[in-house]
């Protein structure tokens, strides 16, 4: 029997370390977390080497006692909990007290804190959780923390790190995502003593949005907003024409932590499953306040996952809440054919001569306030036409909805984005359809506008919104056949059949038992007779099967679609002006005329003022 060994303590923070400090990133995931719990509203970080060699995150926060220098860098250490019933009531972004006893275990550490109440703050060194320095010295209030030589003493992980470059991005890509999850705090950036980054702190998500995406990016995003006891979202939704090929531009956070979630991710792409092209992903970023008894954040090291109760209705919630903001707009894609601009302004104009703007420095509050003062009158103009005015209003004018005004006070207001949609009984009597191009595309005139109607996709749209319709109205005629389809089933297979034998029966399916694992199919849906043998039998039991199922499964609505494909009228067939009126009245009754069940657009806009520009008429 091999010898049972007790670990020395110094092994022990190692190992400890290895589940809280995956890389550079990491570090400054955990000091920048401490520093917004200590009250910080400003915070620097700067890494070079892509933070291997020094890791530096200064912040004006209320800073450590005296007395409780030593014990920050004790494990299980810390101010946010002080039993297991607080697990439940955490509202801190950090709560283990691991963070700063595993930095220093594999790393040579350097603290600089300041109480306000003290008259001089502490330096305290660190190294391979050893302690080799404490000292008096003059200091800002607030904290300062180095990090030197990350890995140092553990040089097997160090091996696996990447190169500083992509280790400087994993870096920078956090900073983002924790400048958008705390707009109220002044972020500045330095990779390699280079400013990448700075936010104000004014508490508007636009101008964050703007500063790392750009103006097409922030120009894109509409405002959204659901409340319902014990939960608000508040967050940003990215137009269809901004869609993703990955989700990596879908950012949630929950009680402010940046987090990944399968469950939210899903949910929210359901909501947008109209605009979504295959392979497809929504731009998102949305904030969750959740009742902290409802979620669990102890869940993983890294706290970038949570646990979420009674997840199927949460999941419902989410799905319809976007689905009805969604439907709420006008998202018909205005063409743009002027070149698009390339380059974003950097900078702003200031007494006839480029003036660049520079982040406040923590512990500076002067300087601070009038970096906000001047941002706010100089900001480019691109970024105050990112100014919201109320919830479900997008900053830039949606396309058919109304520009801004400016009232009598000077106050920008923004009018009814239901008034004069293109797309209502009220504006087709302004239509006025110019003909077919192509053979496949209708013209319309509408006010100072040209529509162009793709007729395939439009049929398309039309004909799966009527079949969806027959399913969840449960109006399905079922087709019999005979002899009947004999499928073999597991015990997992079987319960689930069983579990869902009204929702075959809804789709149109007749199922009797056969014997032993053994089942009789004597009945499918009409407009399904015929699928592959009984694959679509099975498409439709494993996606019952799959976790947090709900609505009609994805294999009925891909089914559906591609029915609706074939049999809508295609591209090169001539139609007359009394089909295409007729299809466009129908194509006005759906909740979503904008896209086909594939996601493509039904119909492009073009301005009148893009129109003379490109004949030069306008400049």
């Amino acid at each position: 029997m091999a010898k049972i060994n007790i670990l020395d303590n110094q092994t022990i923070d190692k190992i400890a370390a290895g589940e809280v400090v995956e890389r550079p990133a990491s570090v400054v995931k955990e000091l920048v977390e401490n520093a917004i719990d200590a009250g910080a509203d400003a915070v620097t970080v700067e890494i070079k080497d892509g933070g291997t060699s020094l890791i530096r995150v200064t912040d004006n926060g209320g800073g450590i006692e005296k007395s409780q220098v030593e014990h920050a860098f004790l494990r299980h250490a810390t101010s946010k909990i002080s039993s297991a019933d607080d697990l439940t009531r955490l509202v801190s972004l950090g709560f283990r007290g691991e963070a700063l006893a595993s930095i220093a275990a594999v790393s040579q550490v350097e603290l600089i804190t300041k109480t306000p109440e003290e008259l001089t703050g502490i330096r305290y060194m660190i190294e391979g959780g050893v302690e080799k320095a404490r000292e008096e010295i003059g200091a800002p209030g607030g904290t300062t923390l180095l990090v030197r030589n990350l890995f140092y003493n553990t040089p097997p992980r160090k091996k696996f790190l990447k190169q500083p470059r992509t280790e400087g991005s994993y870096v920078a890509d956090l900073m983002e995502h924790l400048a958008m999850s705390n707009p109220k705090v002044s972020f500045k950036f330095l990779l390699n003593g280079q400013a990448k980054f700075y936010t104000t702190g004014s508490g508007d998500l636009r101008e964050i949005v703007y500063r790392i995406y750009g103006k097409e990016i922030a120009g894109a995003l509409t405002d959204f907003q659901y409340e319902q006891e014990g939960m608000t979202v508040t967050g940003l939704l990215g137009k269809p024409v901004i869609n993703r090929a990955n989700r990596s531009y879908e950012i949630f956070y929950i009680n402010g932590r940046y987090i990944r979630s399968t469950l939210i991710s899903k949910a929210v792409e359901e909501g947008y499953r109209e605009y979504l092209m295959q392979h497809k992903f929504p731009f998102c970023i949305l904030h969750f306040q959740i009742d902290t008894e409802k979620i669990d954040v102890n869940v993983h090291p890294s706290k970038m996952e949570v646990r979420i109760a009674d997840a199927p209705d949460f999941y419902e919630t989410v799905r319809s809440a976007v689905e009805d903001a969604l439907r709420e707009r006008e998202t018909i894609p205005a063409v743009t054919l002027s070149e698009p601009v390339k380059k974003e302004m950097k900078e702003t104009e200031k007494g006839g001569r480029r003036a660049r703007e520079t982040a406040p420095e923590p512990f500076e509050e002067r300087r601070a306030a009038s970096i906000r003062a001047i941002y706010e009158k100089s900001r480019p103009a691109e970024a105050n036409v990112l100014r919201q005015t109320t919830v479900y209003q997008a900053a830039a004018p949606l396309d058919g909805q109304k520009p801004l005004k400016e009232t009598a006070a000077g106050k920008t207001e923004q009018m009814t984005m239901f008034d004069d949609k293109m797309l209502s009984a009220k504006a087709k009597e302004q239509y006025e359809i110019i003909g077919q191009l192509f053979e496949t595309y209708w013209l319309i005139s509408y006010q100072d506008k040209l529509l162009i109607v793709d007729q395939h996709a439009a049929h398309e749209k039309v004909r799966y919104e009527r079949l969806m319709r027959h399913f969840r109205e449960k109006e399905v005629v079922s087709q019999n056949i005979n002899p009947p389809m004999i499928v073999t089933l597991n015990n997992q297979e079987k319960e689930c059949l069983k579990s869902h034998a009204e929702d075959f029966s809804a789709l149109g399916f007749i199922i009797e038992e056969f014997g032993g694992n053994d089942y009789a199919v004597r009945g499918v849906p009409l407009d399904l007779y015929g699928y592959a043998e009984g694959t679509f039998f099975y498409e439709i039991l494993d996606e019952l099967a799959a976790e947090a199922v709900t609505g009609t499964p994805e294999s009925v609505r891909s089914r559906i679609a591609t029915m609706a494909c074939k049999a809508a009228v295609k591209g090169n067939m001539r139609m007359s002006r009394q089909e295409m009126d007729a299809l466009i009245d129908e194509l006005l009754t759906l909740d979503n005329p904008y896209n086909c069940p594939h996601g493509r657009p039904t119909i492009i806009s073009m301005s009148r003022q893009e129109i003379e520009k490109k004949f030069k008429r306008i400049v």
